[in-house]
């Protein structure tokens, strides 16, 4: 068997590779993609202050942790204990949360490994509350490869956030 490795048969192949890549992308969804219906789903609870349920029409729900970012604990839970500013955080995304819809995106992974699925989040009216966590303060980047989309967005936040001594940023000693 011989390749032809002349410019017309190196395109063919990447031609090829291409076409396989779209068809995979077709047959498996974009990791990177909108939710396929863009709809907006109501949240149904919030569990901390970066993760929360979404009504995805089954019977449980839709069990939702936020990409790219990381909120202090607000409970005891196995061997993880409160973190500073974790009930704020977590009082903040229910403030931020409660009675509305979201919209979620993906990115390449589309599940931890607790089976929750990750996703960038938006409100209806736009607001994005990956960076909203960060930028307030209430949360501080999370960076897990391959989901790096939003990664130097969440850094410049974060700096943002802690030049100016927002949320958990803001040590004050009592």
């Amino acid at each position: 068997m011989t390749i032809d490795t002349s410019s017309q048969g190196m395109r063919r192949i990447l031609t090829l590779y291409l076409i396989a890549l779209s068809l995979l992308d077709l047959s498996c969804g974009s990791g990177n993609s909108v939710d396929k219906s863009s709809r907006y789903m109501a949240v149904t609870k919030v569990v901390d202050g970066d993760t929360f349920w979404v009504n995805d029409g089954s019977e449980k729900g839709l069990k939702i942790r936020l990409i790219g970012v990381d909120a202090p604990e607000s409970r005891n839970v196995f061997r993880k204990v409160v973190g500073y500013y974790g009930k704020e955080s977590k009082q903040f995304m229910t403030t931020l949360l409660t009675g509305k819809k979201v919209r979620l995106e993906y990115d390449v992974d589309r599940l931890d490994m607790y089976r929750r699925t990750l996703a960038y989040v938006y409100l209806q009216d736009g607001t994005f509350i990956n960076a909203e966590l960060v930028r307030k303060g209430y949360g501080m980047v999370m960076t897990v490869p391959p989901n790096v989309r939003y990664a130097e967005k969440f850094v410049k936040l974060e700096r943002r956030a802690r030049n100016r001594a927002r949320g958990l940023w803001n040590r004050k000693v009592l």
